[in-house]
């Protein structure tokens, strides 16, 4: 079905360039004799047929041993003329436990750039998780996830990712713009679908390199939803550690330095390096500011070690109590996505599961660019005389590669009308069952938060917490 020797290619063309990322977790699946993964499901064809319903019921997910309602299957979002080539979005829904009918909705995206939010439901706060007894898989259920009481839907994003998947390597993304369109378009089948909630309350999540993904998709749908059949009622953002505005965000010298991972002399090295990324940022000479970027910590595409791991012998920059990286949790996951039942109860059929390689390839002129002055607009947004959107940024304490200080020092140059009162206003505690669970900053409707003893993985490391954070939003 895909254009598996593309994508095999690229896969191998950079298999040793990253020091660290997501889940690097490529498969390719086959069927084995006595296998039966199905078909990838393509509700677009239903919605075009105007057979929504049949498409619906076809997918529901049903799961051994886990007693819980979902749907899973594929939007459509691009094709060629003659239809031959075509690129869809996987999606799983969860609606809400409680009350769904009124429940929020909220779409997660995962960042990567190209990791697939199967990474946030099954690590971070999804209703399942993986789990490995006496050599046999299963799928448990989450005490504490965000569909008890939201109706979530996670997409693998943009095309190529996860169980999305591209047919012609021209339908790749290499801009925002293209990610916010494909989502859009994905969004407005999946209401199609699930008219019944069209007019709930909408946010947008994600962490990392959603950081872009989160502003394209709202922005997307901001300038859309005046003239749209299918409005979106959206009401909000929220983005965990996010990378938005590399211009102002390219400040690890100073802050490496104050956690003592580095010397003076790395420290001097690192803001040359940094200096020469922002001028060529300034230039617009994207590939030339991300390979300095990619020298300095982010080791994706560098063939040798980067500045931080020499100097620090770190390989994980998610949290910077952890050196080394736990990853057996990918290794269950990817065990998972090969199990020929799973693939049909979801499915995905016999498509491959990609991981972040080629959708970075495509998307690296997009990495040292800024979605800065779409937030912008969504945060001067008025209706009512009122703000019209709900804008959250968390970051954990403990991040290195998106941290604390370098959010802060992009929302600073933020212009909006409450730029004057966020450089004034007094940050508050917030608690956390008597615990000082971080630290919030609040005009209007924009909150800043950090959360304590937490790093890139904010969900994961604080399940508890972070599902105050939505609640923050609305106090």
């Amino acid at each position: 079905m895909l254009c598996q020797a593309f994508v095999l290619l690229l896969v191998a063309l950079c298999a040793q360039c990253s020091i660290n990322k997501y889940p690097r977790i490529p498969v390719m699946f086959t069927n084995q004799p006595g296998d039966d993964a199905g078909s990838p499901l393509v509700l677009t064809d239903y919605i075009e047929a105007n057979k929504t319903k049949e498409g619906r019921n076809l997918s529901q997910v049903v799961l051994p041993d886990v007693n819980l309602t979902s749907y899973a299957g594929y939007f459509r979002v691009n094709a060629t003329a003659d239809k031959k080539f075509n690129s869809s979005l996987f999606f799983w829904f969860f609606p809400a436990e409680v009350n769904a009918s009124s429940a929020p909705v909220l779409v997660w995206l995962q960042g990567g750039p190209g990791a697939s939010s199967m990474f946030g439901l099954f690590q971070e706060h999804g209703p399942l998780v993986v789990s490995k007894t006496n050599g046999s898989l299963s799928l448990l259920k989450r005490k504490i996830h965000w569909a008890l009481n939201h109706n979530v839907i996670y997409i693998d994003n943009p095309v190529g990712t996860g169980f999305s998947y591209v047919q012609h390597p021209d339908q790749y993304s290499r801009n925002e713009s293209h990610v916010g369109v494909n989502l859009y378009v994905a969004l407005k089948q999946f209401f199609t679908i699930f008219p019944e909630y069209q007019k709930n309350d909408f946010y947008v999540t994600g962490e990392s390199y959603a950081g872009k993904y989160v502003p394209a998709l709202a922005y997307t749908i901001h300038i859309n939803n005046p003239v749209a059949k299918t409005k979106i009622n959206l009401k909000g953002v929220a983005i965990g550690n996010g990378l938005c505005d590399p211009l102002n965000m390219m400040v690890y010298s100073s802050y490496l330095y104050q956690l003592g991972l580095i010397d003076e002399n790395a420290k001097k090295l690192i803001e040359e390096k940094e200096k020469k990324a922002t001028q060529l940022i300034l230039e617009w000479k994207w590939d030339d500011a991300f390979n300095e970027f990619d020298s300095i910590i982010n080791g994706d595409f560098n063939k040798q070690s980067t500045i931080f791991k020499n100097v620090s012998g770190f390989t994980n920059y998610f949290n910077y109590l952890v050196p080394i990286a736990d990853n057996s949790s990918d290794v269950l996951m990817q065990d998972l996505f090969k199990n020929a039942t799973f693939r049909k109860s979801i499915h995905v059929g016999d498509a491959a599961f990609n991981s972040n390689d080629t959708v970075e390839q495509f998307l690296k002129q997009d990495v040292m660019s800024s979605v800065k002055s779409w937030i912008e607009i969504l945060v001067n947004a008025t209706e009512s005389n009122a703000k019209q959107y709900k804008i959250l940024f968390y970051n954990g304490q403990l991040d290195i590669i998106v941290a604390y200080p370098l959010t802060v020092n992009f929302l600073k140059t933020l212009d909006w009308s409450g730029k004057n009162a966020y450089a004034n206003v007094s940050r508050t505690i917030w608690y956390h069952n008597n615990d000082i669970a971080g630290y919030l900053k609040k005009v209007d409707n924009f909150y800043e938060v950090l959360v304590r003893n937490a790093g890139h993985m904010v969900p994961s490391d604080q399940p508890e917490r972070a599902p105050e954070l939505r609640e923050t939003k609305s106090k």
